[in-house]
C-alpha cells in the first residue's frame, strides 16, 4: 500500500490517478468503480452532471443507463451516501429490499443493476466541511463474487481500503479538472485570476498589456467555456475545478 499511496500523492492528473486506483481496487476484487463529487449540492439536487467530477470504468451501456439517464439520483446506495459518512456494505440495500424499505423507483434501479451484473460491493461516502459538497465512490465486486465474499474481503482489508479511497478522493479534488469540451486558455485563466484578485477590467488591461476590449473578450469566452452567466460565477467554478491559481506542470 505504501507504493500505491506514494504514486497517488505524486499523480499530476486525475486521469493518471484514476488509472492507478482502478488497478489497485481490482486487486481486492472490485473491478468496476464509480466516483462522484459535486460542489453544487442542494436539498433537492446534486447539481448538473456536467459540473460534477464523475469517474468510472463501468461499461458504456451501464454509464448511459445509470449516469446519463439519471438513474443514479434515485439509487438506494446514493441515498445512503447522501445521508451518511463512512462505509456501507451493499448488504444494507438487500436488507432494505427484503423489509420493504425501498421505493418502487429504487427497486427498479436494483433490478437494473442486477441485470448489468452490479450485485455486490461497498460504498464509501466521504466527509466534507461544506454543505454544498459531497463525494462518494461505489466499489463493485467482479461478477461471480457474492456479497458474503465481499464482506469477508472487507473484514480482512477494509482498513486499508478506507485509507486508499480517502487518499484518492482528497487527491482528486486537489487536481485540476474540466468538464468543458475545451479547456480555458492561458489568457482566459489569467484574466479570471485577476478578477478573483479584485482587479477591474482597466486594471487587468494594464497588467496584461491588452486593451479593455480584449480583456472583456477573454472573460466572455471564459464564461462560455465554463457555461456561466457572470464572470463572478466563472471565477468560482474555475476555482472549484482548480483551473486557476494553480502551478502549471
Amino acid at each position: 500500500m505504501k507504493d500505491y499511496l506514494r504514486a497517488v500523492t505524486e499523480a499530476e492528473s486525475v486521469e493518471a490517478l484514476w488509472a492507478l486506483h482502478t488497478v489497485e481496487m481490482a486487486k481486492y476484487g472490485f473491478d468496476r468503480l464509480i466516483y462522484g463529487f459535486t460542489q453544487f449540492r442542494s436539498a433537492t439536487s446534486l447539481g448538473d452532471t456536467k459540473d460534477m467530477i464523475i469517474l468510472t470504468n463501468h461499461s458504456q451501456e451501464y454509464v448511459k443507463g445509470f449516469i446519463e439517464d439519471g438513474l443514479y439520483f434515485h439509487a438506494p446506495m446514493v441515498r445512503w451516501a447522501l445521508e451518511n459518512n463512512g462505509v456501507c456494505s451493499w448488504r444494507w440495500m438487500d436488507r432494505q429490499l427484503r423489509e420493504g424499505g425501498l421505493s418502487e423507483t429504487e427497486r427498479r434501479i436494483v433490478e437494473f443493476n442486477r441485470a448489468m451484473g452490479v450485485t455486490a460491493g461497498y460504498s464509501v461516502s466521504f466527509r466534507s466541511v461544506s454543505a454544498r459538497a459531497k463525494g462518494a465512490i461505489a466499489l463493485t465486486a467482479a461478477v461471480g463474487i457474492s456479497q458474503e465474499e465481499v464482506d469477508r474481503i472487507w473484514e480482512r482489508h477494509g482498513g486499508d481500503l478506507i485509507i486508499m479511497n480517502n487518499v484518492a478522493h482528497l487527491k482528486i479534488i486537489s487536481l485540476p479538472y474540466s468538464t468543458a469540451r475545451r479547456p480555458l486558455t492561458a489568457r482566459q485563466k489569467e484574466a479570471l485570476e485577476w478578477v478573483g484578485e479584485g482587479k477591474t477590467t482597466q486594471d487587468i488591461a494594464q497588467i496584461m498589456g491588452l486593451t479593455p476590449a480584449t480583456v472583456e473578450k477573454h472573460l466572455r469566452l471564459a464564461r462560455t467555456v465554463l457555461d456561466t452567466d457572470t464572470t463572478a460565477q466563472a471565477v468560482l467554478k474555475a476555482t472549484f475545478q482548480n483551473q486557476i491559481f494553480v502551478i502549471e506542470t
